[in-house]
């Protein structure tokens, strides 16, 4: 499975999951507490996708989890060391034909967040 974080195409199949014990402990989490997770996370670490990979695709992959439809996520710190409630937050669902033209760019070093943002995120100005 193909997970975009930011601008970060995430294999969440090569993901190591927890023990059975460890998941158990995440089944009573809902949509909105992986939401409030990863903005904690990259209020720390606004650059979480691209620093510290490990800690994204256990993001993403509990945001699969509580929500199979979503494939891709944008969080946004406004500064280093902001308030979680400052992250924002948009998630969306991204067709097989982007995300493997996404994945293909980002293999040959031509996805960065300018890239994304044009093909799916759209904030920034034309």
């Amino acid at each position: 499975m193909l997970f975009l974080l930011n601008d970060v195409v995430l294999d969440l199949d090569r993901l190591h999951l927890a023990p059975r014990h460890t998941a158990e402990g995440f089944r009573a989490l809902g949509v909105n507490d992986v939401t409030r997770m990863g903005q904690e996370l990259y209020a720390e670490r606004p650059l979480l996708h691209a620093t510290h990979r490990d800690r994204a695709m256990r993001l993403a992959s509990l945001i699969m989890a509580k929500a199979p439809t979503i494939n891709a996520a944008l969080f946004v710190a406004p500064d280093f060391g902001c308030a979680p409630h400052e992250v924002s937050v948009r998630y969306m669902t991204i067709g097989p034909h982007v995300m493997a033209q996404l994945l293909y760019r980002q293999s040959k070093g031509a996805l960065d967040l300018q890239a994304a943002d044009r093909e799916v995120w759209r904030r920034l100005a034309a």
